[in-house]
């Protein structure tokens, strides 16, 4: 790719914000804004021209030649709604928007709506009219609340919702006959009230890839609390607590790319940036609102501060001669962004312009995006309504919104209006009591992984064989060598397990050799609780791209944890695939095989008896279970794992969560020598938990009971439990006990005592 010669239609504050970032790349040589405002004046590279109109299309495309322009950015939605993509396609110059057909989408509210229809695409009911007579009966008819949309562009404000029968005629008689939006008007869409949270998806789109930014949430009332007038939007900030990993990929499952497909089978593949509007209802359940086909104001200026990516490299691949999205990574950050707008005074409705402005240096982190001003002379002065705003970044929405607010100090003119109450909605569910998390909205189902034992223990028994029972549920799987055909061998038994999310954590501190000791843990740990001596390993790494460095202290993290358990490391595999793990991203899995004599074999459900203890030994943290939901509670809080830990002012988030799981199997094999059959059975505690993985090793006819009372939550569970159901505790993490041992009740301070000799806390 040359270098890439920009010209950006447009002056709003979204303009400012792509000019901003475009610049950022070091594929751009240089960008003209027409007419661009005083914010993209002050920008490097970045120069603002007036002498063509940005509605003179054959005018721009004259510009563009002569000045070796190469790439088309038009900003609002006019231009490309009257098809300026075709003028420029047809002079050989990429443009990142859609064609006019496609721009339909958001050029008429009719077409769009009868497009979700005709492609099962989730949306509100609705009817079109033209007829104002007509579109009055069938209010009249109508029992449920309505939404009224002006069909054609209305700068964002085409929508009223009435709270009554007659505000809704008022509504009607405004748009189609007084025309309070012009010829937007002549048609109009009656569509169902929905009711739930809004959310703003932007999403790059090449014709057949998509791929979309964080989740925003914006706000359109001009007054707090979310009342007043509509507005083309007071403030926006993203990621959002709504937007969780399983409702944006139902999202992109059932709407986004349904939406892409349908627009490429119609015959106008879209190709730039789909701007999706979503109503989640209270049940999860997401509709879309409407479709716009370019970038949002002031969503973009909220979710590019998150993109880490070169934009100009994505946009390039969307509007290049050969799409190739699909090639291009799109990362984004995993702070937090808010944008706080600043208005003329008596906006959205008759506001004075040329007010003179005065905008201050903003420090790192928080950035002012221009929408409406010029410069005149010297004086920067308002131009429009939405005159300016201050972003802010930081490591959690209230570090941002906090910041945006220092920001919009940095402002000042006469009248200057805007919202105090911007993400208000994020943070009055953060303060509800009943927002406590649980393992499924983290996207981990245990019932699921249950369900899914108990439905193939049909198929696995078939292959049972001599020495194999071929029964599963049990922590490890068992070949009784002797009866398989080699009289006199022991038994063989193998174990499996990988390290799961926790790894994700492990990329983010770049720390590689402490789950090397998890993989082997989680293995040797399910060994020991049978009976079985580990004598080896074998371990599975799977990665995008082989970082040397990164898979060298991995393994040598598994090597250690074999020496801690006394088995060899025998063999391994290490495979790249990029196209199934992306960026830095990599999983590990491990085996595990041990030995034993039958006499050795645990559990002893048959020697159990009621009176029997348990007796717990000590996890050395969260182990390698639950850390989905770890994460969750780390991003639901705002917090990156480079901060402080909040139980541990010693260490970070991060390296305290990478404290490796325990290994138990020494002890507890120095304690069955030592004691011979005063244990009869052990149980390491894993997913599930207490609850689940106690009652596995005991008979049915008896139970356990624990009294959680009895040893003292460790720290790192008291902080996670802040967010945690209590019974979702229970079932997601060891709650600081990471094995339980079943011991004769007169035995139990002999089996102790070798315990504690040998280093472990009962």
């Amino acid at each position: 790719m040359s270098s890439l010669r920009i010209l950006l239609i447009g002056n709003g504050g979204r303009e400012h914000a792509l000019a901003w970032k475009l610049a950022q790349s070091p594929l751009v040589e240089s960008i003209v804004a027409v007419p661009g405002n005083g914010g993209t004046a002050s920008l490097p590279k970045v120069t603002n021209n007036v002498t063509v109109s940005a509605d003179d299309f054959p005018g721009l495309v004259e510009f563009a030649k002569k000045n070796g322009i190469n790439l088309v950015v038009p900003g609002p939605e006019a231009p490309l709604v009257d098809g300026i993509e075709g003028f420029f396609r047809d002079a050989g110059i990429p443009v990142f928007g859609p064609s006019k057909e496609a721009a339909r989408m958001e050029g008429s509210k009719t077409f769009s709506k009868d497009f979700m229809k005709k492609h099962n695409i989730p949306t509100a009911a609705y009817e079109n009219f033209s007829d104002y007579t007509k579109a009055c009966e069938y209010l009249k008819t109508v029992k449920h609340n309505v939404v009224i949309k002006a069909t054609g562009m209305a700068a964002g404000k085409g929508v009223i919702i009435p709270q009554t029968q007659e505000e809704a005629l008022q509504a009607l008689k405004e748009i189609m006959l007084d025309k309070a939006f012009g010829s937007a008007g002549d048609e109009v869409v009656i569509e169902e009230f929905l009711v739930g949270d809004e959310l703003s998806i932007l999403s790059f789109c090449d014709g057949t890839t998509i791929k979309s930014l964080p989740a925003a949430q914006d706000h359109k009332r001009i007054g707090e609390g979310d009342t007043g007038l509509n507005t083309g939007g007071m403030g926006c900030y993203a990621p959002t607590k709504l937007a969780t990993p399983q409702l944006i990929a139902r999202v992109e499952r059932e709407i986004l790319q349904p939406t892409i497909d349908g627009m490429r089978k119609d015959g106008y593949p879209f190709r730039g940036c789909l701007f999706t509007g979503l109503m989640i209802a209270p049940d999860g359940t997401p509709k879309t609102l409407e479709y716009n086909v370019r970038f949002g104001d002031p969503e973009t200026q909220t979710v590019l501060p998150l993109l880490e990516s070169d934009l100009a490299k994505i946009m390039y691949a969307c509007a290049g001669p050969v799409p190739y999205l699909e090639d291009i990574p799109v990362k984004v950050s995993n702070k937090f962004s808010t944008t706080v707008v600043v208005a003329a005074p008596g906006y959205p409705e008759s506001y004075p312009k040329n007010i003179p402005m005065k905008v201050g240096d903003a420090p790192k982190d928080i950035t002012i995006f221009h929408a409406g001003t010029t410069l005149k002379g010297d004086q920067l002065v308002t131009s429009g309504g939405r005159v300016i705003a201050a972003n802010a970044v930081g490591e959690s929405l209230r570090a941002a919104v906090d910041k945006a607010y220092e920001g919009v100090k940095l402002i000042n003119f006469d009248g200057m209006y805007y919202r105090k109450d911007i993400a208000h909605r994020a943070f009055r569910k953060a303060d509800d009591a009943s927002s406590k998390l649980t393992y499924a909205q983290s996207g981990v189902s245990i019932d699921a992984g249950n369900e899914l034992v108990d439905r193939i223990k049909a198929a696995v028994a078939t292959t049972r064989r001599p020495g194999a029972d071929a029964v599963i549920g049990g922590f490890g799987g068992e070949v009784d060598l002797s009866a398989a055909g080699h009289p006199g061998a022991p038994i063989i038994v193998g174990a499996i397990d990988g390290v799961g999310t926790k790894l994700i954590i492990a990329q983010a501190m770049n720390k590689h050799d402490t789950v090397g000791i998890d993989l082997v843990a989680m293995n040797v740990n399910d060994l020991v609780v049978q009976g079985a001596e580990p004598f080896m390993f074998l371990d599975y790494y799977g990665c995008s791209h082989l970082d040397v460095s990164v898979a060298t202290a991995f393994v040598e993290g598994v090597a250690k944890g074999c020496i801690q358990a006394g088995c060899a490391l025998v063999g391994g595999e290490t495979a790249e695939m990029p196209d199934l793990y992306t960026g830095d991203d990599y999983d590990a899995a491990g085996a595990a095989i041990g030995v034993m004599k039958a006499a050795q074999r645990l559990p002893r459900k048959d020697a159990m008896v009621e009176g029997d203890a348990l007796i717990a030994l000590a996890s050395s943290g969260v182990h390698s279970n639950g850390f989905s939901l770890v994460r969750k509670i780390v991003k639901t809080r705002g917090l990156q794992y480079t901060n402080p830990c909040p139980w541990d002012n010693n260490t970070t988030l991060g390296e305290a969560l990478l404290t490796p799981t325990r290994i138990y199997v020494k002890p507890l094999l120095a304690a069955i020598e030592k004691t011979g059959t005063a244990i009869k059975g052990m149980a390491h505690i894993t997913g599930g938990g207490l609850t689940e993985n106690v009652p596995r090793m005991l008979p049915k006819h008896l139970a356990g009971e624990i009294d959680v009372a009895s040893w003292e939550l460790p720290p790192v569970f008291e902080w996670l439990g802040r967010s945690v159901e209590p019974k979702e505790m229970a079932r997601a993490f060891n709650t600081g006990v990471g094995m339980v041992i079943a011991v004769e009740k007169e035995r139990v301070e002999e089996v102790v005592k070798v315990l504690e000799g040998a280093g472990r806390r009962c």
